[in-house]
């Protein structure tokens, strides 16, 4: 029988029992088998594999009777986490996230290793002894130290510590006071404490006074200081405060706490303690320390700036102004003796944990935030307040703060947000200039910041980059509310979260109205802002439901305690906005939303009759016409009261029997209005009136040239109006309120602060201040005025000499009309001066304005009128008279100016072609512009106007044919021209624009004179980029002699000041050198165009090129002085102070690189200017005379005959020298 082996068995009896066991065949109690690894394949590709390679093969032991998988264990319950259920999770969190944020591995445990400061450490170095050998250690004298987990030893430590610390006289008392030993697993554990007290005292008393302080020493320097103070503090707690002294109390060694305040007597504590006082038994003096009264405030003797504080309401706190501290002002850690809260005080406050202090935080930032947005501390403060507030991270503290869940702070924070976003006097005078011509279209209120392109799109194809919407879906809310304040706000959810507090909340009437507030301003935004307003759940419905119900009961209280279920003016005022930003828009509110039931309930209705308060009830009768007007204008909504059998396109057809016998009651009412203007008290109003009635009144009349059989009496009809309402309204504009027009520019007033990531109409202030907006601006009677005199003139052009004044002054008091009579035409000079300047003032919107001064004024030769008066012969006859003065010989083109402009007049219908040909990119503006102009409301598809990125046309417009040609086919970067040939009719082009520079230029120098010479010279150097061969043309070269020569007289030339678009003039002139190396052919026009910005008072770096990286070109540089047509005193005066210069022109001189017969001028130029320094006796640096003495060395060596007979003197002082 076989047996088990024995722990005593041998190796060889382990064999033995093996061998036998092989012999006898028994079964054994285990089975190889040898499976197939999954890994490799099946089964027997792993045996045949293994067979073939002949690799190692691994065992498995298998048992038998044993299943392959574990048995389920159902009858026990499922583990649950008592954890999991408070554990919050979301659907779209990532999983590997989650596992990352809860590992316990010993790489996440190592990660969170921080390194303590041990720089405050007490470090114990050996004591030094006068052995040569360290002392031997004992270990008697090692019972002091804690050596491992000995309880004994660390309680015997512990007392002997106390002890030491607390006096050298042990106390009287009968046991230890700091440990009671109930830690000791032992049953005798207080008599084992009392035992080491004892102990304890025996050796303190074995021991002398000085023993004991140099042991004290060893223990203070060994132990934990904490340790320390923990055992000073329990033994000053244990010692009574009324125990008497003892006679040993001078020999006691006492430790007195850090920084305790001790005071001599009761009259200097900051406050007596009372006995009534609760928990006032113990006196704390440090506690005391705050109750004392604060120094007064004074000003530090610095000039830096200092921080600003503010009161509650938001004013500005002076730095040495003392302010009681009831007021509540010097709550805060920093400057204590400073009244008031600063920013970051604020913004910590707003986060804070009690509620009172979030929401006085909320209403001081919103009070201050009004403040800055009207402009208050621009005089005061240095920096944008708005700006420094919203790059602190406002934005995110208002939205955070949004979330809250007490009311009151959440209603602070939108009160904040509304004084962030909305200003009260922009939406005042948006709604003051409704009523103007074309006052219901605004502009949308986008960021003016331009975003730069990314660097991952660079060098990628069109196709390849991405769109703007993916780019602003990858962004950040950080990045976006930086960019775009609005566009952030939207992204970070604030439309479903206004409506949760109008609709869940519903919060106090004050903050019903922000909310409405905020979302007008996010309407003026944008329309795919005002879109997104319209698109959010639940938010239009609850306004209409709950402030603009179809039915509503009578005021119990004034004010109501709560507005739900009353029509409100503010929520009026927001249906009108969104219908401003699209027809679309316009249509989903009228019938989807029902807003035409409410307004045609609203409209026909008193304001009496509202059941309202009086004010209220006018307010919303009003925002209800408003938001008609916008409807009208866009033919919808044109049927509220009357009923139609035929379907037309919107707005129904008006008839002549629509309006006959309108127009005596509306001349009645205007002849009234007109007599109220001179009361001062009725004049705002007036003002605001009669511009309406002029508007309706030039309906009336336009409607009247329309019909094909005229009344017979229209003549009377209209010679009826301009006696009553024309010559009076024209009396009231040009004489009473031309001051108004004319000195806008005297406001003194500080404008708002403004951002570019939140822009406004800059409206602060404007009631109080001269403009064009203020309710006195007689700006929309002109407007109005100007629309009814021209369609009065329309109707019968003899009606102008009873008028006195025709044109047509519309929004923008622009002319069309084209002078006809004599008494007009004599001031078409000056309507034409009055046309280029009002021309690159026009705004996007205005596209058909623009197009009609262009095709009808700005190029019309009867508004030119010195071209058919003798215009050119007075030129030619001043250029003859300069030829007598100078006797000089001039280049031929300047004697043909006068030709050249009798030409250009002949040109103007072929220069209008030109310049219209370059603005046919903004065909289909002018057409959305006419259509708002003009009227045709059903193809108007928003109010909103295009946004406002400046003027539709530059200041340096009549440049632009010239400079566009140059973008196309210009110098490129690398060198060289973009395109081998210029398109065709090019010259033409070029032609035409120099025709009408030099006709602006002669007879139109003030209207020019917006552009900088700089940018002058710049245009007209594309001439010279464009092509290589465009300036040989013998057209291109006429006019640009004439141009150069008006040119290069202009004392105001800065070239130091960067061209427009450029980054320096250097730039440019650098590519002009180079071009004029290239292709110039030595052409003198392109010669005095170099020559040009080489004079002594520009920069010396010009020269520098010229004389140094393009030096090649002064072998073509043949100008003559005659030529140059500009003084050379211009170039030799005053001497060159630049010493790079002067090497430079003396070594093209000696060198023979210049030379008198291949560049006359600079040859003048730098002989002049050597000699000059040469000759010089004023006193110079070292560097300077070393020069000086170089270059008379060299002169000495001279073999140059020319150079030698201008230089005599110079030879014989340098042989002197020498």
């Amino acid at each position: 029988m076989l047996q088990r082996p024995k722990p005593t068995d041998s190796e060889a009896d382990l064999l033995r029992e093996q061998e036998h066991f092989l012999t006898s065949g028994a079964p054994s109690a285990a089975n190889v088998v040898r499976r197939p690894d999954k890994r490799r394949g099946e089964a027997g590709e792993a045996e045949r594999d293994s067979g073939e390679t002949g690799g190692s093969q691994r065992d498995v032991v298998t048992i038998e009777d044993l299943p392959d998988q574990l048995p389920s264990l159902t009858p026990a319950p499922p583990k649950k986490s008592r954890f999991k259920a408070g554990r919050v999770t979301f659907e779209d969190e990532d999983a590997e996230e989650r596992l990352d944020r809860s590992d316990t591995h010993i790489s996440a445990v190592l990660s969170k290793i921080v390194e303590r400061d041990t720089s405050s450490a007490p470090i114990s170095l050996p004591a030094f002894t006068g052995t040569a050998f360290p002392k031997v250690l004992h270990r008697s004298e090692t019972n002091n130290q804690v050596r491992g987990p000995n309880v004994f030893s660390s309680l015997v430590l512990f007392f002997f510590l106390a002890l030491l610390l607390c006096s050298i006289e042990p106390p009287a008392v009968s046991g230890p006071t700091l440990v009671s030993g109930q830690g000791l697993g032992g049953s005798d554990s207080s008599g084992e404490t009392m035992r080491i007290h004892k102990e304890n005292q025996a050796k303190l008393q074995a021991m002398s006074q000085s023993e004991i302080l140099e042991e004290q020493q060893k223990l203070l320097s060994q132990l934990d200081p904490g340790l320390v103070e923990f055992v000073r503090s329990r033994k000053a707690q244990s010692v009574p405060s009324a125990a008497s002294p003892s006679k040993h109390a001078e020999d006691k060694i006492t430790f007195a706490p850090l920084c305790v305040c001790v005071y001599e007597s009761e009259e200097d504590l900051p406050v007596k303690p009372q006995k009534e006082w609760v928990h006032m038994d113990k006196l704390e003096p440090e506690k005391l320390e705050w109750m004392r009264d604060l120094p007064a405030p004074r000003r530090k003797g610095t000039k830096k700036a200092m921080q600003a504080r503010f009161d509650f309401t938001g004013s500005l706190i002076a730095p040495t102004e003392d302010l009681p501290t009831h007021l509540g002002l010097h709550h805060h850690g920093e400057e204590p003796e400073r009244a008031g809260y600063s920013l970051k005080e604020l913004f910590l406050l707003s986060r804070s944990q009690i509620i009172q202090q979030r929401n006085l935080a909320l209403s001081t930032l919103a009070n201050i935030l009004s403040k800055a947005r009207a402009g208050e501390y621009l005089s005061v403060l240095k920096g944008n307040m708005v700006s420094s507030l919203l790059d602190a991270g406002l934005v995110f503290l208002l939205r955070f703060a949004l979330d809250d869940s007490v009311e009151g702070v959440m209603s602070a924070a939108v009160h904040t947000l509304k004084a962030l976003l909305v200003s009260a006097e922009d939406e005042e005078c948006l709604d003051c200039t409704f009523s103007w011509f074309r006052g219901l279209a605004s502009f949308p209120l986008l960021p003016t910041a331009q975003e730069e392109e990314d660097e991952e799109d660079e060098g990628l194809d069109e196709s390849l980059k991405e769109t703007a919407k993916e780019k602003e879906e990858r962004k950040s809310d950080h990045d976006v509310a930086r960019q775009d304040v609005i566009k952030g706000l939207l992204k970070m959810k604030l439309l479903p979260r206004l409506r949760y507090i109008l609709e869940v909340v519903r919060p106090s009437p004050r903050v019903v109205q922000d909310v409405l507030e905020i979302l007008t301003r996010i309407a003026r935004h944008s329309s795919s802002s005002a879109t997104q307003v319209l698109d959010c759940p639940r938010l239009m419905e609850t306004v209409m439901s709950e402030f603009l119900p179809t039915s509503w009961s009578p005021l119990a209280s004034l004010p109501p305690l709560s507005i739900y279920g009353l029509p409100l003016a503010s929520a009026v005022k927001l249906l009108r906005v969104l219908a401003t930003s699209g027809r679309h828009a316009c249509a989903r509110l009228l019938n989807s939303l029902g807003v035409r039931e409410r307004l045609s309930c609203l409209l026909s209705a008193e304001p009496s009759e509202l059941l309202l308060e009086p004010t209220e009830a006018l307010r919303i009768t009003t925002e209800a016409y408003r938001l008609w007007a916008v409807s009208a204008g866009y033919g919808q909504a044109c049927k509220l009261y009357i009923s139609q059998g035929d379907e037309c396109p919107p707005p129904p057809p008006v008839s002549w029997g629509h309006v006959t016998g309108l127009q005596a009651a509306l001349l009645g009412h205007l002849k009234g209005f007109l007599k109220s203007l001179d009361n001062p008290v009725q004049k705002d109003s007036s003002l605001t009136v009669i511009p309406a009635y002029l508007v309706y009144l030039e309906a009336y009349y336009h409607q009247l040239s329309r019909q094909v059989l005229l009344p017979a009496s229209y003549l009377i009809l209209v010679s009826v109006c301009i006696r009553i309402v024309v010559k009076p309204c024209f009396m009231e504009v040009v004489v009473k309120s031309s001051s108004v027009v004319c000195n806008l520019q005297q406001s003194s007033h500080l404008g708002p602060e403004t951002t570019p990531n939140l822009p406004g109409l800059a409206c602060s202030g404007w009631r109080n201040r001269p403009g064009l907006v203020v309710p006195s601006s007689p700006f929309p009677l002109l407007t109005g005025l100007g629309l009814l005199v021209e369609t009065i003139t329309g109707i019968h052009k003899g009606l102008s000499k009873k008028v006195g004044l025709v044109e047509e002054v519309s929004y923008h008091m622009h002319i069309t009309y084209v002078p006809t009579e004599p008494e007009v035409a004599k001031h078409a000079s000056l309507y034409h001066q009055v046309a280029l300047v009002l021309l690159p003032w026009l705004l996007p919107g205005s596209e058909y304005l623009a197009h009609e001064l262009l095709s009808t004024i700005i190029f019309s030769k009867d508004f030119i009128s010195e071209g058919h008066s003798g215009g050119p012969e007075a030129v030619e006859l001043g250029e003859l008279k300069l030829h007598e003065e100078t006797q000089q010989h001039t280049s031929p083109s300047l004697q043909t100016v006068g030709a050249l402009l009798r030409e250009a007049c002949v040109q103007l219908p072929s220069i209008r072609g030109c310049f219209l040909t370059h603005l046919a990119h903004l065909e289909s503006s002018v057409l959305v512009s006419r259509d708002a102009i003009l009227g045709h409301n059903p193809w108007i598809k928003s109010h909103l106007l295009p946004e406002l990125t400046g003027p539709i046309l530059p200041l340096d417009w009549p440049f632009l044919p010239l400079v566009s040609l140059y973008e196309r086919t210009g110098v490129s970067d690398g060198g060289g021209l973009a395109v081998e040939e210029l398109p065709q009719g090019s010259l033409q082009a070029v032609t035409h624009c120099l025709q009408w520079l030099l006709l602006l230029e002669v007879w139109r120098e003030d209207t020019i004179k917006a552009v900088l010479p700089v940018a002058k010279l710049a245009r007209l150097s594309c001439v010279f980029l464009c092509s290589s061969d465009l300036f040989l043309e013998r057209p291109v070269q006429k006019l640009t002699w004439g141009l150069f020569r008006l040119g290069s007289r202009l004392d105001s030339l800065d070239l130091n000041e960067p061209p427009p678009g450029l980054a320096s003039f250097q730039d440019l002139y650098s590519a002009l050198l180079a071009q004029y190396e290239a292709v110039s052919f030595g052409d003198r026009l392109f010669g005095c165009w170099v020559l040009l910005p080489l004079q002594r008072r520009y920069s010396a770096t010009m020269r520098l090129a010229v004389f140094g990286e393009h030096v090649g070109m002064l072998r073509s540089l043949g100008v003559t002085l005659a030529q140059l047509s500009i003084p050379i005193e211009r170039f030799t005066s005053p001497p060159e102070d630049s010493l790079p210069v002067l090497r430079l022109y003396f070594r093209s001189l000696v060198t023979g690189t210049l030379k008198f017969s291949w560049c006359p001028v600079l040859y003048v130029v730098a002989l002049s200017h050597v000699n000059s320094f040469i000759f010089s006796q004023d006193a110079a640096a070292q560097e300077v005379e070393i020069a000086r003495h170089s270059m008379l060395r060299k002169i000495y060596y001279l073999t140059d005959e020319v150079l030698l007979s201008l230089f005599p003197l110079l030879v014989f002082l340098s042989s002197i020298c020498l």
